[in-house]
Parts: C-alpha cells; sequence; structure tokens
C-alpha cells in the first residue's frame, strides 16, 4: 500500500470516528432547519446589502447602521438555534481532531518518531509545527 492509499485509508477512519459522526449529523440537521436556512439566507442578503452599500461613493450611513444591526440580530437567532448550537460544538470537536492529525503529521514530516510525538494542546509559538490556528 503506498502513501495515498495509507491516506485514503485514514479518511475512511476519520468518517468513521464518532466525533466526524456527531458533525455530519448536526449538518444534516441543520440543512434540513427551514427556519434556520431562511435566517442564514437573510444574514447573507442583509451582508451583501451592506457590503453594496458600504462601497457606494453616496453612503447612506443610516441604511448602513439599520443592515449591520439587522445582521447581529439575525446573526444572534442563528446562533441561539439549538441545531446549530449542536452543529458548532460538533464542528469543534472534529476540527481539534483534524488539527491534532495535522499536527501529528507535520511532526513525523520533520522527523519526530510517529510512535511518540504528540500533538500540542495550544500555541507554542513556533509556526513549523503547528497544525493551524483554530
Amino acid at each position: 500500500m503506498d502513501i495515498i492509499e495509507m491516506t485514503r485509508e485514514l479518511g475512511k477512519a476519520l468518517q468513521n470516528d464518532d466525533r466526524y459522526i456527531a458533525y455530519d449529523l448536526a449538518k444534516r440537521a441543520n440543512d434540513n432547519d427551514e427556519e434556520l436556512q431562511k435566517q442564514i439566507a437573510s444574514f447573507e442578503e442583509m451582508r451583501s446589502q451592506l457590503n453594496t452599500e458600504i462601497i457606494k461613493e453616496d453612503k447612506d450611513t443610516d441604511r448602513i447602521k439599520e443592515l449591520d444591526q439587522g445582521i447581529k440580530d439575525v446573526y444572534q437567532k442563528i446562533m441561539s438555534n439549538r441545531n446549530m448550537m449542536v452543529f458548532s460544538a460538533a464542528q469543534k470537536a472534529l476540527e481539534a481532531l483534524v488539527n491534532n492529525m495535522n499536527q501529528i503529521i507535520t511532526l513525523c514530516a520533520n522527523g519526530e518518531d510517529p510512535e511518540t510525538c504528540e500533538p500540542s494542546t495550544g500555541c507554542t509559538g513556533s509556526c513549523s509545527t503547528c497544525g493551524g490556528c483554530g
């Protein structure tokens, strides 16, 4: 088995992990939540309108404030939605797993022992061994 095949096997293992399964289920729940999807669409529309208003030469500051407040209000509704809260938690758990996997691969690519290298749980200040800021 070559390294690419092994990576695909790692991908399969990732998709069988409880954290991935929880993320996938939460994502599907979000996708099927009609009210949440309407709120997300409204958020995106207001954000687009705000961006359009900001680049105008004759900016309407009242409209900008109105859109900004509307965006904040809708964002709060989105983030307080039960499905979104479950999704956010599941997403963070999956991101932590993938970050740990990336750190181990990076450590190994830098010559560390694959059996003993450990991903850091916080920023060490060294970007050379980091799997990315999160």
